[in-house]
């Protein structure tokens, strides 16, 4: 571990949904180990009690609730002025050096400190994937206009593939470059004795996952598909259909060390932490052939078009019969899942706040007016 640097303030917010939260929660620990501050602020669902469990404890890290919405629940901006008020008081409390907001439109409130935007998806990119078409529906076009806006207004923005930062260039034309920093795990899961299931995990109703396609195909397969909601997709010859319950992340990523194989037929995942955490849990990989899973795992996965459900199932059963090629992509899984381990990416944030808070882009600390106007 490198020695901690000069002790650095961050406010950073994050959303409780999924892997945005597992993103920053876990930066934000690497980040504090390393001798920082960080004030992690949810909007949007409060953490569970298993999510506050994970921080809580942590030397300089701090937890803050609040019920602001999110952009994409939110996406005529109702809630943006509120939003601003109240993240204007948190900043001025915490004077953070830099600001890291892992969302768009709050980018556009008058910062004293510099913003950098963390872009993890967009409605709009989404929405293309998954149905081939940009939104037409009216209380979208202000979501896309303050995205637009907020990646305007912020100091650095990142992403945590090349693909997803070329796609949001292409669809919102930044006038700055944006900046790719992976994602990385914590620590590396050690593979437990490997059962004959296949693990899709996923939010069940969000359709980018693609997770219906499996529960479509897996009674013409010999191994059961267990997921972590509850979508029940997990069928054999001998086990009746039914919901599985939810798991906890720690539930989850036990699962994961006990699954043979990982299948992601998603068909929008700008880099999918999941995939991630099963390589590093020796899952061998079957996976949508999108440009970020190619980008991230070519060489070490399997790779089908996301909708083909006929060429997964050919896939997963050629894998179910086939010991040795299960065991090699297990392997090959493992050792590519090293290539992105947390420390590089806090490595990675490190020397872009210490650019930002070092190079005067800190803006005055003196009372001013603060706005955020929704785009129209």
């Amino acid at each position: 571990m490198m020695p901690p640097c000069r002790q650095l303030r961050i406010l950073m917010t994050t959303d409780t949904v999924g892997g945005v939260w597992v993103y920053a929660s876990t930066l934000a620990r690497g980040l504090c180990r390393r001798g920082l501050e960080v004030s992690l602020v949810t909007l949007g669902p409060a953490a569970r009690s298993d999510q506050v469990e994970v921080v809580s404890g942590t030397p300089g890290l701090t937890l803050e609730t609040t019920d602001l919405a999110l952009e994409w629940i939110d996406p005529e901006g109702l809630d943006l002025s509120r939003a601003a008020e109240r993240l204007a008081s948190i900043e001025d409390r915490v004077r953070p050096d830099v600001v890291h907001l892992n969302s768009y439109r709050e980018a556009m409130s008058a910062w004293h400190a510099p913003v950098i935007v963390a872009a993890h998806s967009c409605v709009r990119s989404w929405w293309l994937a998954c149905r081939g078409e940009e939104p037409t529906e009216p209380r979208w076009f202000p979501y896309m206009a303050n995205v637009h806006a907020g990646l305007a207004a912020a100091d650095r923005w990142i992403a945590p593939t090349r693909s997803f930062r070329d796609r949001m260039t292409e669809l919102y034309q930044p006038e700055r470059a944006g900046l790719v920093i992976r994602n990385g795990l914590e620590e590396h899961l050690a593979p437990s004795g490997k059962e004959p299931f296949i693990l899709a995990a996923g939010r069940q109703w969000d359709e980018a996952k693609n997770l219906s396609m499996l529960a479509d195909l897996a009674p013409q397969l010999s191994w059961p598909i267990q997921t972590n909601g509850a979508l029940a997709v997990c069928h054999d010859k001998h086990r009746p259909t039914g919901s599985s319950p939810e798991l906890s992340r720690l539930e989850l990523l036990e699962t994961m060390r006990r699954a043979s194989i990982l299948a992601s037929p998603a068909v929008y995942e700008p880099f999918g932490l999941t995939v991630l955490e099963a390589a590093a849990a020796g899952c061998a990989l079957v996976l949508s052939d999108i440009s970020s899973f190619r980008e991230l795992w070519d060489g070490a996965a399997l790779f089908v078009a996301p909708r083909d459900e006929a060429g997964f199932r050919t896939t997963l059963a050629r894998l179910i019969r086939n010991d040795a090629l299960r065991t090699d992509l297990q392997t090959r899984a493992v050792r590519r899942a090293q290539r992105y381990p947390l420390r590089a990416t806090v490595d990675a944030h490190l020397e872009l706040y210490h650019e930002l808070a070092s190079a005067g882009h800190a803006k005055t600390s003196e009372p001013h007016e603060r706005s955020a106007e929704v785009l129209q």
